[in-house]
């Protein structure tokens, strides 16, 4: 009789104790902020008529390449990598969204250039993630300069 009173009460606490457990997990923490990161470049056809364009891109006031070069060149069909362009990387509060343009350039200053496009990762996509997740944002940037250009671009966010 005993051992009935004894299996109950534990079976009553496990009933208890287990709901309560369940309830103190905490929820995955969502992110604050986030680092944006250029994670490819492929060209489909060039802007330029001479078959190759000479690029940067232009992310938060900071043209890169900016230190070894100062310009990544690619043909039509070319595959272009973040460090080919010295890693365009910024960090973003979940309120603020950044801004990734393309820019064609030519010598022999190697200035801005001219747009092609602009990928941007917003910051309400950042709101959405958990710590640690990533997200990747990946736009097809067409146009005309002296001829019919095409990139896709690629850009990852990582939730912080």
């Amino acid at each position: 009789m005993h051992s009935r009173k004894v299996i109950a009460a534990l079976a009553l606490a496990g009933g208890l104790v287990a709901p309560m457990a369940l309830a103190a997990t905490p929820a995955a923490a969502m992110a604050g902020s986030c680092r944006v990161e250029l994670e490819d470049i492929d060209a489909g056809n060039v802007a330029d008529q001479d078959g190759r364009d000479e690029l940067r891109f232009l992310v938060d006031g900071n043209l890169f390449p900016r230190i070894n070069a100062n310009y990544f060149g690619m043909n039509a069909g070319d595959d272009g990598n973040p460090g080919d362009f010295e890693d365009p990387t910024s960090i973003i509060l979940n309120t603020q969204d950044v801004a990734f343009v393309l820019r064609e350039t030519d010598g022999p200053v190697w200035g801005q250039g001219d747009r092609l496009g602009t990928v941007t990762a917003l910051g309400s996509t950042c709101a959405g993630l958990a710590t640690g997740a990533t997200r990747t944002i990946t736009r097809t940037l067409t146009g005309t300069q002296q001829t019919a250009y095409s990139y896709v671009v690629s850009l990852e966010m990582t939730a912080l």
